[in-house]
């Protein structure tokens, strides 16, 4: 029998950042991941990338990870330009305007997963069985038992959830969840446009969905193009003249033509939110718990706020003698993170149903909030503030020094 103070099943981004925020405190810490990890320079470029909040940021340095990400290849977005394609309605963002270098990252999935995954394994607290796959589960006792299907034998005080939207161990807990089908599909891919992106985030609002450019290095960008569904089947068959004229066409050539463009894939969308992200000895964290809409790219930054707040609650326990397993002990993380995932879907999913609309009165209301937004100073800052995570309930791992804070 191994025995670890938390097990973690899943070492994707998510479940590698709660592993190394529990493992500099001296949590032993059990990590089963089924891909083998594979180094960067062997993996080929991601096309869909990360929009990284400036807490997500803070979280990567406080764990010591941000350097070796950065070493890697992110790109700084300085400005975000947001309008409406039914009207003249638009708001522009600017990092200036809050005395911060930047927005926010873009960054590939592979880069920071390897950063993390180089991370693990520097460190003596946190032990690694991959590829390996759980068997089965047992909270019934004072510890949680994990048997992996080679038979191994885990046990522990808590066990984590971090097995991505469709979890297994969700399943295996028998947490059930409220789901929504989005009946859209987002088209993601590498573009290259024949004028600059000039540092900027791009989201045009279509009937069908938003489109958005993600700028990336040497004037690439990377595109988010959320359809209905059986319009998005009908676009990833269009050979590749005919993707770039009416990719192009839908952009309203904001950035010139497509000149060049890598491969596509499509993410077809739901919402899920679990109804109780704590059991006695278990907790869900990242998709497990959550999937969001992808139209503000919020989606892995609440994720890494759900790992840096379930360590913290899991250290204080520790420090105060208690169970980090008992529910009394995880409520605190429920409650904490539940309510602020909940507000952030219920608000995407507001935007998605308002701008991806082609009625009038709609329209005419969209264009008149992002004006209102455009011409609002105060309105404006706030929601930036939220955005970036410079402001709100924030974990330790991820929270602006009150020097920072003063100044903003």
């Amino acid at each position: 029998m191994n025995r670890f103070d938390v097990i973690i099943i899943g070492g994707g981004i998510v479940g590698a950042t709660a592993a190394c925020a529990l493992g500099r405190a001296g949590v032993r810490v059990a990590i089963v991941e089924a891909r083998q990890p594979v180094p960067v320079d062997q993996q080929k470029p991601d096309s869909r990338v990360f929009a990284i909040t400036r807490a997500s940021e803070r979280i990567f340095r406080s764990l010591g990870v941000w350097e070796n990400i950065a070493s890697q290849g992110v790109f700084a977005f300085t400005d975000m330009e947001v309008w409406d394609a039914a009207g003249e309605g638009m708001t522009h963002f600017d990092a200036a305007e809050l005395g911060e270098p930047c927005l926010g990252h873009m960054i590939e999935p592979r880069i920071i997963e390897t950063a993390l995954s180089e991370q693990l394994a520097s460190d003596n607290h946190i032990t690694r069985f991959c590829p390996a796959r759980f068997k089965t589960v047992d909270t019934r006792n004072e510890s949680v038992t994990v048997t992996l299907e080679d038979g191994q034998c885990l046990t522990a005080s808590l066990l984590i959830a971090a097995d991505g939207v469709r979890s297994p161990v969700r399943a295996a807990l028998g947490v059930k969840t409220r789901d929504h089908d989005y009946r859209q599909t987002s088209i993601v891919a590498l573009v290259k446009t024949s004028e600059p992106h000039r540092d900027t985030a791009w989201q045009r609002f279509l009937p069908g969905g938003p489109l958005a450019f993600l700028p990336m290095q040497d004037g690439w960008s990377s595109i988010v193009w959320t359809l209905p569904t059986a319009e998005a089947d009908r676009v990833m068959q269009l050979d590749r003249d005919a993707f770039h004229a009416e990719l192009s066409a839908a952009f309203a050539n904001r950035l010139g033509s497509i000149v060049d463009s890598g491969e596509r894939e499509s993410w077809p969308l739901r919402r899920m939110h679990a109804e109780q992200y704590v059991m006695p000895r278990a907790a869900l964290i990242g998709d497990a718990a959550h999937a969001i809409h992808p139209l503000a790219g919020q989606g892995v930054n609440l994720g890494l706020l759900d790992a840096a707040a379930l360590a913290e609650v899991i250290v204080a326990a520790r420090q105060d003698d208690r169970d980090p397993g008992a529910l009394r002990v995880l409520r605190r993380y429920e409650r904490w993170r539940r309510g602020e995932n909940l507000l952030m879907m219920s608000a995407m999913d507001v935007i998605n149903r308002t701008f991806s609309n082609a009625q009038s009165p709609l329209g005419r209301l969209r264009n008149l909030g992002l004006s209102l937004a455009n011409r609002s100073g105060t309105l404006r800052r706030l929601f930036m503030r939220h955005a970036m995570g410079l402001s709100g309930d924030l974990p330790a791992l991820a929270a602006v020094s009150e020097e920072v804070s003063s100044s903003i």
